[in-house]
């Protein structure tokens, strides 16, 4: 099956990547033409748009980097608020779709809000990226200066933190430090292959219950 982008329709067969020179009007008339769709995924950087129609295994690596995040944090009690899917831009500059993005430090600041306007208020503190087919560039949070980017690529994820106006590959994450997020996501996915999504994580729960008689501090 072939790739169609068309006034009309837009098709891409699963794992397509397709880049196309554009400014950010092109951009923007290209969203509307997607409305509320999901896929395929688009994004803007200065001069040129992408579009993916992600592969199966995208969701599956995505849903359970996210429930491994949200288990972590709702164990240490820490509040936050998680959007999927959602589109971030900055007119002119960047227009991105992380798979998932957490609000912690600054979830007061949307809690309740249906929309969030981007370069006014507060961008997440935490997003997630899968790169299946090379469609994902750290670099692409630089205007947003978020925290913290976690990027899963070949089977392995690799944490971002913004620092010095760049993002640096980090062995913790500053938002849950007493635990090696990379070791636990690579042995989730690892169980994956053949377990459920709802195996793995309840195995998780009841293995931080058993090591961890109280919430660290």
């Amino acid at each position: 099956m072939f790739a169609i982008i068309a006034p009309e329709k837009i098709h891409l067969p699963p794992g397509t990547v397709v880049k196309l020179p554009g400014n950010w009007q092109d951009y923007q008339a290209l969203v509307e033409q997607l409305g509320d769709r999901q896929i395929p995924r688009i994004k803007y950087r200065p001069g040129e748009i992408l579009l993916m129609s992600p592969l199966p295994v995208h969701g599956r690596q995505s849903h359970i980097i996210a429930m491994v995040a949200i288990v972590l944090l709702d164990y240490l009690e820490i509040d936050y608020e998680a959007f999927t899917p959602i589109t971030i831009d900055l007119p002119e500059v960047r227009g991105v779709e992380p798979d998932y993005c957490f609000y912690i430090d600054n979830y007061p600041a949307i809690v309740g809000k249906d929309r969030i306007a981007w370069g006014i208020e507060p961008p997440p503190d935490l997003v997630i990226e899968i790169d299946v087919t090379s469609y994902t560039d750290v670099d692409d949070y630089l205007p947003y200066q978020i925290p913290e980017v976690w990027l899963f690529k070949k089977n392995r994820l690799i944490i971002y933190s913004w620092q010095d106006r760049r993002y640096i590959e980090s062995l913790t994450s500053r938002y849950l430090p007493n635990f090696n997020v990379v070791e636990i996501v690579g042995e989730c996915w690892q169980m994956l292959r053949d377990r459920s999504t709802s195996v793995v994580i309840r195995e998780l729960r009841q293995k931080l219950e058993k090591e961890h008689q109280s919430p660290i501090s």
